[in-house]
């Protein structure tokens, strides 16, 4: 398996990786993800497979983001989408710079959930996202109802700004800057 992006957390105890999407291979797993009870009221997607596999093929063809599959000791247990903010409705709604990012994921297994997972994926992607000089900050905007996910990122070092209306949600719209997560997770 080709990984973009592998690490061992000692903590965890369990390898860290991030593989892109790859269509054929992944969209009924995440179709099948997107049905769950503590997904579908936040991401919207719990559509019919055909509908899903167009809204996937879209989203994989749109070159401002990356889709990845997140992994704990090579299963698949996570959805991630890192993209750039300039290009993205996120652009308008803060004063950006060029090189920031954005940051949607879930956590797809149900057996995965509750038990700390979330926040060492979250700094790995984000560290791996920071491995662009240029970026300064990674931003976010989780739906204000997902007080968990609001939580984890919180502790991840993302700081809340203000919420924000999109077209599919009211949003948590909250930045990290590389300074702070530096400062907070430099081993």
């Amino acid at each position: 398996m080709l990984y973009e992006c592998e690490f061992f957390d000692n903590g965890l105890g369990k390898k860290i990786s991030f593989r892109k999407v790859d269509f054929n291979q992944d969209v009924e797993m995440i179709h099948t993800w997107m049905q769950e009870e503590h997904i579908h009221p936040f991401w919207h997607l719990n559509t019919p497979i055909e509908q899903f596999r167009n809204h996937l093929e879209k989203a994989l063809e749109d070159s401002h983001q990356t889709l990845f599959i997140g992994c704990l000791d090579d299963v698949p247990m996570s959805y991630w989408e890192s993209y750039w903010v300039k290009g993205d409705i996120l652009e308008k709604v803060y004063h950006s710079s060029p090189f920031d990012q954005g940051i949607h994921l879930l956590i797809g297994e149900r057996e995965y959930l509750g038990k700390g997972y979330a926040l060492p994926l979250l700094q790995e992607m984000v560290r791996f996202q920071f491995q662009q000089k240029n970026t300064e900050k990674v931003m976010t905007e989780p739906d204000i109802r997902n007080e968990k996910m609001i939580y984890v990122f919180k502790k991840c070092g993302f700081t809340a700004i203000c919420p924000v209306d999109l077209p599919d949600k009211t949003g948590l719209l909250m930045e990290c800057t590389r300074e702070v997560f530096e400062k907070r997770w430099n081993e």
